[in-house]
């Protein structure tokens, strides 16, 4: 194999994977925002107002609807008295019992504050790609309340309030924004929440000396938004559950409260209404992101201005109320739940703007404190809306389809959306107010269905085409593999003139129809590269064909034949229980429990002449299987990241104590003529990295005492941190100025590398599995040696068992059935990197404590960076392994990488077809990311190789690498072990002496 066919195959699997996850967006995730709608708002005669001139929105971001109810002891308790649970929030608790209504507003995911304020504002349910492409800015311009409002004031962070000042008309949204720099996780933010409340207040007393502001703010459609962050950020840092996420539940209660009565005082006719809700919630961890419950329930209250009364049932449990609700004290007001983008519909119509072009939201008349008349027709406008939408985006799709199919539904004669207004329209007429409401409440979500249709109108045509290219990739990877590794090139491709018409016509014909189409750019792609592997693999048919022969060719008699099935057996249920290990990280446990008894498989004789390697597996992996019983979610522990930096560095020590002893490839018994290595500067180098662990233990011990007293993090912490995480990689770099290229000196430089990394941005326990997991892949690479050896020997039935310390053969042999389990194997230590402490799958499984040792301020791209560096170090670890077992088993290189990106995509196929796009939030989210997880995973190994590449550029291992660092050598030639740990040579004459 030439070094040009290897990279490109490597590179064609990382373009080919990145595509490919570009489909996901095309079929769930396609933008719903479209353009060229009439805009609806409630017609009123003239003379008549709206149920509000004015409105002020209130988003408590991050605040969960049970932290906002219930009550709780005083966060810093002072008395014995303030030991007894009260609400936290009087205020909004008095508008829920005697002014306004309230319910829960549910979100959807990702539950991240982006598109929670999408939803609330704009009405729409952003897709996942626009929160991918501008976090602060969105790049397509969506309609949203402000924009519909006469003049938009608001206050809060830089990450929210510019997306929708840039949105709207230009002049109509003022945003006044506090500097990043103040988004400083590791201090209290009350002054986050208390500079919004300072600067409306400043904002009214200067209404009230200048007369053009004072003529501004008395117009009518005037929305007033205060974004409060302080309730997110304390959250992160210190949990939902903390006296400092509650104690600012209490500062947010009071800001609300005299804002209220500032503008109340400033206006004096009560024309205002008050909206207060957050844009999500929050895990008992501190994070969010997901569909889990504690994330996507988030308090609602409106009161004032055109707002319903509360609905009391002093005999009875209110209607809505569930075990959720069962201990907020309310259960005599009548709780009504809504959609988060009804939020929006809410306040377009309380101040009498139209409502937003992309609204999907309901209005929610529970709310309101109108008559029925007023209701129905508010209602059927809101449905005029989401009409207008469905035919806008109708009529794209027909001019854009061959054969349009339309929503049946609403394309009936007798049941067109025109008939159906007119309908509900004479409902009104006649004074049948509930009856059009309900007529109109039918058809809105006759609309959604239909704009679903038309939202889902390509996805089968799409899902054929990605299973068909997933399958071409997996064929055209096996079939490169067994062309090259197996019958080694020797068979030529057979391409024929009748083979490249008919897969050119094939392709021809769907460009032709993407064409009239106007489809995507994407759909080119994901249509190319199904046919290209397809035709590969029919070129090399005859590759398969011998390759198969030379695989199988053993497998004849029916005890062989029973013996191969129940191992496909076993291997594919590996494969299936690695794909349901995504939802339960208990299956990685008995995996491992499983692979600990692996060696017992090849007989006692094997157990034997390998005791302490076969016991060092058995334990190391019983040991990985505890940390999957561990919780995902981890609370900050400074003894256990300790611990792990502890063992790390005495780990280092060790090896520089006896590194003679471990560079003679582990020989168990002790030799009178080992010499000292003269691996001077090797040797410096690898106490600078010790050193680098011990200080790096110092400034996180310092670090985290700072961080958890509240004092944030010193300035000298924060430095000393980023010169060790940065120096720390350069460290393999400098070590090239060392001659040596065993295979172990390298594995230490690595695992060195990385540990100070691991200390600085762990939060628990993952430095104990840093550790375990580097053992592990240690005693793996060391055991598939010895199995190969072992195995080799006694199939040559030459009556010796190559033992651990023996040369490989040298030069490249074929791969065989057996490289298979060394795949397999690898995929379950790759996933195990991805779930043995946390859960990958679910973006709630991120702390953000661990960066804001060197991020305190919040920036999510950076921030996230140094996420994925800490998720990217085990396998930096597995694929130098793998590296190095890929050379001593004498395969070629890249053979068994480019195996596993094949095998890989079984997954990845089997969580496309379980793609859930029905049900819960939380299922959805969690089956899409498992998706992405798994057409990532072969980007990954494609990345490691070329990362393992660099790792053991120049390693030796074999004779070369035994002879130049194994001490106890005669005349610069080796010698082998023996079972019993004692060295074997040949004396004169031919004859063996055991010495």
């Amino acid at each position: 194999m030439t070094a040009f066919t290897r990279w490109a195959f490597l590179a064609t699997a990382i373009v080919f994977h990145l595509v490919y996850i570009l489909s996901i967006f095309d079929i769930y995730f396609v933008s719903p925002v479209v353009s060229g709608m009439r805009l609806f708002g409630v017609e009123r005669p003239p003379g008549v107002k709206a149920p509000a001139d004015r409105l002020v929105l209130f988003v408590g971001d991050g605040l969960r609807a049970d932290k906002a109810f219930q009550s709780f002891p005083e966060p810093y308790p002072k008395t014995d008295q303030d030991l007894t649970p009260r609400p936290l929030a009087p205020f909004l608790r008095s508008q829920v019992l005697e002014h306004g209504t309230f319910g829960v507003s549910h979100t959807r995911v990702p539950t991240e504050s982006r598109p929670g304020h999408v939803a609330l504002i704009a009405g729409l349910y952003e897709d996942v790609s626009a929160v991918a492409t501008g976090w602060k800015l969105n790049p397509v311009h969506f309609d949203s309340v402000f924009n519909r409002s006469r003049h938009t004031w608001s206050w809060g962070s830089p990450d929210i309030l510019p997306m929708f000042e840039r949105g709207a008309v230009p002049g109509r949204v003022d945003a006044y924004t506090y500097a990043a720099e103040l988004e400083d996780f590791s201090k209290e933010a009350l002054h986050l929440d208390y500079w919004v409340f300072d600067h409306v207040k400043d904002f009214f007393a200067e209404a009230a000396t200048n007369p053009a502001l004072d003529k501004a703010v008395r117009e009518d459609k005037v929305v007033f938004f205060l974004h409060l962050l302080g309730l997110d950020t304390a959250g992160h840092s210190y949990r939902p559950y903390s006296a400092e996420y509650l104690y600012n539940l209490k500062v947010v209660d009071q800001g609300v409260k005299e804002i209220t009565e500032l503008i109340d005082n400033f206006y004096g006719d009560a024309r205002t209404a008050y909206v207060f809700t957050a844009d999500h919630g929050m895990s008992d961890w501190g994070s969010h992101g997901d569909g889990h419950p504690d994330n996507t329930r988030t308090p609602l209250i409106a009161w004032g201005s055109g707002i319903a009364s509360p609905q009391r049932y002093p005999d009875s449990i209110a209607p809505g109320h569930d075990e959720y609700s069962s201990d907020w004290g309310f259960d005599h007001v009548r709780r009504h739940d809504v959609d988060q983008a009804d939020i929006a519909a809410l306040m377009a119509y309380l101040i009498g703007a139209e409502y937003p072009a992309n609204s999907v939201g309901e209005l929610p008349l529970s709310y309101l404190s109108a008559d029925g008349h007023e209701k129905a027709e508010a209602s059927l406008v809101n449905a005029q809306g989401i009409l207008e939408m469905y035919r806008v985006k109708e009529e794209k799709k027909k001019a854009t389809q061959l054969r349009f199919r339309p929503y049946g539904p609403l394309s009936e004669e007798s049941s067109t959306p025109d008939e159906r207004v007119s309908s509900i329209r004479r409902l009104i007429d006649a004074g049948k107010y509930e009856e059009a409401v309900e007529e109109t409440d039918a058809l809105i979500s006759l609309t959604l269905e239909g704009l679903r249709y038309l939202q889902t109108y390509d996805w089968l045509f799409l899902r054929t085409v990605v299973t068909i290219g997933y399958l071409g990739w997996i064929a055209y990877a096996v079939t490169t593999v067994i062309d090259m590794f197996v019958v080694t090139g020797s068979v030529a491709p057979a391409r024929t003139l009748t083979g490249t018409i008919a897969f050119s016509s094939i392709l021809a014909a769907v460009y032709a129809s993407f064409i009239v189409s106007s489809s995507p750019l994407t759909y080119y792609a994901y249509a190319l590269f199904p046919v290209v592997f397809w035709e590969e693999v029919y070129a090399r048919r005859h590759s398969l064909v011998k390759g198969g022969k030379i695989l199988f060719g053993d497998i004849r008699s029916a005890g062989s034949i029973l013996t191969f099935l129940l191992h496909t057996v076993l291997y594919v249920a590996v494969i299936v229980s690695l794909a349901f290990g995504y939802i339960h990280r208990e299956i990685f446990t008995g995996l491992f429990i499983m692979l600990a008894l692996w060696p017992a498989a090849y007989g006692l004789s094997f157990l034997g002449a390998y005791p302490l390697l076969s016991l060092s597996w058995a334990i190391s992996c019983l040991v990985m299987s505890i940390f999957t019983l561990l919780p995902a979610m981890k609370v900050e522990d400074a003894p256990l990241i300790l611990s792990g930096g502890a063992l790390m560095a005495i780990i280092g020590l060790a090896y520089l104590m006896f590194e003679d002893f471990v560079l003679s490839d582990f020989c168990w018994t002790a030799r009178k003529d080992s010499r000292k290595s003269n691996r001077g500067i090797g040797r410096i180098l690898t106490g600078i990295q010790i050193g680098l662990i011990l200080l790096s233990m110092l400034v996180t011990r310092s670090s985290v005492a700072s961080l958890q007293a509240k004092k944030g993090l010193p300035a000298g912490n924060q430095a000393v941190g980023w010169i060790v995480f940065v120096i720390s990689f350069l460290m393999p770099l400098i070590h090239r100025l060392d001659s040596s290229n065993h295979y172990m000196q390298r594995l230490m430089v690595l695992f060195l590398t990385c540990a100070p990394t691991f200390v600085i941005l762990t939060i628990s326990y993952e430095g104990l599995f840093y550790v375990a997991f580097s053992i592990t892949l240690l005693a793996w690479v060391r055991l598939e040696y010895s199995i190969h050896t072992f195995t080799a020997a006694r199939a040559s039935q030459n009556g010796h068992v190559a033992k651990e310390g023996e040369p490989a053969t040298s030069g490249i042999r074929p791969l065989n059935l057996s490289d298979a389990r060394v795949v397999l194997f690898f995929m379950v230590l790759l996933q195990s990197a991805f779930f043995s402490t946390g859960n990958i799958a679910s973006v709630s499984s991120f702390s953000l404590e661990s960066v804001s040792r060197l991020l305190p301020v919040f920036d999510p791209f950076s921030q996230g960076a140094l996420l994925i560096v800490k998720l990217m170090i085990p396998f930096a670890l597995i694929s130098a392994n793998l590296g190095v077992l890929n050379k001593r088993l004498g395969v070629a290189p890249s053979a068994l990488f480019m195996l596993t990106m094949g095998l890989s995509d079984i997954l990845t196929l089997y969580f496309f077809w379980v793609v859930k796009d029905e049900g819960s939030w939380l299922e959805i989210g969690s089956t899409i990311s498992h998706f992405v997880i798994g057409s990532l995973l072969c980007v990954f190994v494609a990345a490691l190789e070329g990362l393992s590449g660099f790792f053991i550029s120049g390693l030796v291992v074999g004779d070369k690498a035994e002879a130049t660092a194994r001490p106890g050598e005669e005349n610069g030639k080796a010698r082998s072990l023996e079972p019993n740990g004692e060295t074997s040579g040949k004396k004169p004459g031919g004859k063996n002496k055991s010495k």
